[in-house]
């Protein structure tokens, strides 16, 4: 690939050539060449550079999205992803912090968000293995901060591995706040097995477990199971997550907060 930065156009180009494939999950790329009415020269080239950021990945004139049933997309891309619901969620559980608590925050990027809302909930602890959750809350007044090292995964952004396994099973907090890749069949999952076990040991250390998933977690398939939703106090979904799918939480026994108005029922809940 070329040293030289992208222009502005290529940059919304690209962004949006990513943006339709994760909703889509595959694609045909001369379908993807029509919709973005560029030349399919570009398109190729565009998706050259993708691939190389581990965004995408292309198959026989097709290109499916990263975050499949083995990859997550990096957590800088995921940072940028549907940022209004994201928000939209993390207010609704920064509902459930009380001063004083200690909580646990995983590697999702929705618990970025969160930390920006944690300073008004101060004196709180704060134990994470995500650098982005750290990074926000490093000066914040009132927040005592517990980095969980170990592994360090530069896409995820977070750190793993059996140092960070160890630090977790010696401690108990109030609250665990996480998301996870994919909701199947009412089962949370995620693709690479190391964050899982790092999710299930969060779960392991704390009294109260909520998780807090957008409507794109839906569409979305993982290879390994976290925890099926009703080993959750609380679920919490965006406004756009149609009632199909909250309907199916709700039968396990989960209990679901729904921020926002609810979805139509005739909604379509996306690729299985």
């Amino acid at each position: 690939m070329s040293g030289r930065r992208p222009s502005g156009k290529q940059q919304d180009r690209r962004r949006k050539i990513t943006e339709l494939v994760m909703e889509a999950g595959t694609l045909r790329i001369d379908d993807l060449v029509a919709t973005l009415g560029a030349s399919a020269m570009t398109v190729y080239r565009d998706l050259a550079e993708l691939e190389s950021q581990g965004l995408v990945h292309r198959n026989r004139g097709n290109v499916s999205a990263a975050s499949s049933l083995l990859y997550e997309a990096a957590s800088e891309y995921r940072l940028q992803q549907n940022e209004a619901e994201k928000e939209e969620i993390a207010r609704e559980a920064a509902e459930l912090v009380e001063p004083g608590q200690a909580l646990v925050l995983d590697d999702s990027t929705t618990g970025v968000h969160l930390a920006r809302l944690l300073p008004e909930k101060a004196p709180l602890t704060v134990v994470t293995n995500h650098r982005g959750v750290f990074n926000e809350l490093a000066n914040a007044p009132g927040i005592s901060l517990i980095c969980i090292g170990g592994d360090y995964l530069a896409w995820a952004d977070a750190f793993v591995g059996g140092m960070a396994l160890d630090s977790l099973r010696n401690l108990r907090v109030d609250l665990a706040i996480m998301s996870v890749s994919a909701v199947t069949d009412g089962i949370g999952c995620y693709p690479q097995q190391e964050m899982v076990q790092i999710k299930k040991a969060m779960l392991a250390a704390a009294q109260r477990k909520v998780l807090y998933v957008d409507h794109t977690k839906f569409q979305r398939r993982a290879l390994h199971a976290v925890a099926p939703v009703e080993d959750f106090d609380i679920v919490i979904v965006d406004s756009k997550t149609p009632n199909g799918e909250v309907e199916v939480l709700r039968d396990r026994g989960a209990l679901v907060e729904r921020v926002g108005p609810a979805a139509s029922s005739t909604e379509s809940t996306g690729r299985a």
